[in-house]
């Protein structure tokens, strides 16, 4: 049995009719086709799935799509300016904290999260901040220069140098 679910994505209202069961991560990639949020576990322990829902960071696949009716939720594509990157995302440019970039997009809702709530964090709350996400690729250093540096950026500090928005060519 389908169930109508009203929700706004990145600023847009969408209604769609879903089974009761499917997860709110799948909804965002298959249905919406906003594949910037990705399944990394599907155990809820790695954090790649992480968007922003009503104003907290939420791994997707903890609920379901039908529990998002009528919220906001903002996915890594609702981000950027146009082509113009949002601060956290240039920041993990400019830092390196990416490598192979499946995590990238949970890390970056989580830092939106915790620069939201706490816009100068230190370097631990940093650290706690981001605990709820794991890479596999690299050592984290980066990860929390590049949140220090979009901390420093968006509270007024230098602005790093801007990159343009790239478009994967595969969408997934």
């Amino acid at each position: 049995m389908k169930h109508k679910v009203a929700t706004t994505i990145n600023g847009r209202g969408r209604q769609d009719e879903v089974e009761a069961r499917l997860l709110l991560v799948h909804y965002i990639r298959d249905v919406a086709g906003l594949t910037g949020t990705h399944v990394g576990c599907d155990t809820s322990q790695c954090g790649a799935c992480t968007v922003i829902i009503d104003g907290k960071a939420v791994k997707s696949c903890t609920m379901f799509a039908v529990q998002a009716e009528g919220r906001q939720i903002m996915t890594i594509e609702g981000l950027a300016d146009g082509d113009k990157l949002h601060p956290i995302q240039q920041a993990f440019w400019d830092e390196h904290g990416l490598q192979c970039g499946y995590c990238t997009p949970g890390f970056i809702m989580a830092a939106k999260y915790l620069l939201d709530t706490n816009p100068t964090p230190t370097e631990d709350e940093i650290r706690k901040g981001l605990e709820g996400n794991l890479c596999r690729c690299t050592g984290y250093v980066n990860i929390i220069k590049a949140v220090k540096t979009a901390s420093q950026v968006m509270s007024g500090g230098a602005k790093p140098a801007e990159m343009p928005v790239a478009t994967p060519a595969s969408g997934s």
